[in-house]
């Protein structure tokens, strides 16, 4: 099994990216910092005769390297109550992979186990389930099975260490994936 970890934060090693790496520990696991990429926002041409335009950045390879995983963990710190701005951007431009010769089976690829994990600050586990079903809604569009999620709660670098819930959930989600 190879897993693939998409990491929506700008802050490196922030909450959301240890509790992450707690949940894959010992695993071989791919990771992609979407702060490290250079991903464009793509102009919605959907309903144009000529489409969407190629855009010229590290999408397609990023892409590319995600499909090839039979497991994908969508880590975000919660950001004014939703996902980081590069986790959404890196979602949007699913409209045009959609859309895409180059990734005819896209939506079949996307469809193995996926979880989420996300951290916040500010009542996550309750502030937080708009995120979640904002990703279940995006999953569902796309057929994709939706196989979990974890909320945990850290505002300063290293406070996540503190939630024990969190924790617990990353050890039980660690003993998942290893089977």
């Amino acid at each position: 099994m190879t897993i693939a970890v998409i990491y929506g934060s700008s802050r490196p090693r922030g909450n959301t990216e240890l509790l992450a790496e707690r949940a894959v520990e010992g695993m071989h696991v791919e990771r992609f910092y979407l702060k490290d990429a250079r991903i464009l926002p793509a102009e919605d041409k959907r309903h144009t005769d000529s489409g969407f335009s190629k855009v010229e950045d590290d999408y397609s390879i990023l892409i590319q390297h995600i499909l090839m995983c039979d497991t994908i963990i969508f880590a975000t710190p919660i950001y004014w109550y939703g996902m980081s701005g590069l986790m959404k951007n890196f979602i949007d431009r699913w409209s045009q992979t959609l859309r895409d010769p180059q990734f005819p089976d896209f939506k079949k690829r996307m469809s193995e186990k996926i979880y989420v994990i996300a951290a916040g600050g500010d009542m996550p586990r309750v502030k937080g389930l708009p995120l979640i079903q904002q990703f279940a809604y995006i999953f569902g569009f796309l057929g994709m099975r939706f196989d979990g999620y974890i909320l945990g709660e850290g505002n300063k670098p290293g406070d996540i260490v503190h939630d024990k819930e969190a924790i617990f959930a990353a050890d039980q989600l660690n003993e998942t994936l290893k089977r």
